[in-house]
């Protein structure tokens, strides 16, 4: 197990713009060619976005993009005409394939936190897809099999215990609260990269928000 705390992650984006960006894995002009990815994980970006403050059209290919809002509202649009707003609970994900081109931006009146993460796909091209989840509910799992991984969601009261999928690759990201996993205490933005382990599992210290990426063999 390899504990990952908030401190430690890179800080980018652009202050001024109203763009604060905290990147756990080599990102953009923070290279560390030994925290390139781990698993199918290739970016896990803490992004934070004042009033009127986003990301200006830009494009992706051959990468799975999943967003969790922590707080606050994303306003999202993209080449294929979508255009959504995702809350808190719920899971968007854009599938790039052989490519993309859109717009993040948080559109309210009060802070946005969003949590984005990456994914490699299992093959590259096809067409983009999108998707949205409402209100996805505790341990319900979500499923991507283009990237040969699933996201499980847990909302957990004081106290509560839940098992660590045992999987080749397991990332947990811990969103809110805190929690202990095998005797580390990991608080928000923490995060625990696992590697083939077995009987792990979590324990909250007070309501927590954990996410867990289980993801086979590379």
């Amino acid at each position: 197990m390899d504990v990952r705390r908030a401190s430690e992650r890179y800080r980018g984006g652009d202050p001024a713009a109203g763009i604060e960006s905290w990147h756990s894995l080599s990102f953009g002009p923070h290279y560390d060619p030994d925290n390139l990815r781990f698993g199918a994980v290739i970016a896990c970006n803490e992004e934070h976005l004042g009033p009127g403050a986003g990301f200006d059209e830009h494009p992706h290919s051959h990468t799975e993009i999943v967003t969790w809002v922590i707080a606050g509202e994303l306003t999202h649009r993209d080449s294929t005409g979508r255009e959504t707003v995702i809350r808190p609970g719920d899971v968007q994900r854009l599938s790039a394939a052989s490519g993309v081109r859109h717009v993040e931006r948080n559109a309210s009146r009060t802070p946005l936190t969003f949590l984005q993460m990456w994914l490699s796909p299992l093959k590259p091209g096809g067409e983009p897809r999108y998707e949205v989840v409402r209100g996805i509910a505790d341990s319900t799992p979500y499923a991507l099999p283009e990237a040969g991984a699933m996201l499980h969601v847990r909302r957990l009261t004081p106290g509560e215990r839940t098992a660590v999928p045992a999987a080749p690759y397991v990332y947990i990201h811990v969103t809110r609260g805190t929690v202990r996993l095998d005797g580390e205490v990991l608080t928000a933005g923490d995060a625990a990269r696992l590697t083939d382990e077995k009987d792990a599992e979590a324990v909250a210290e007070g309501e927590a928000e954990v996410l867990m990426w289980e993801m086979a063999a590379v």
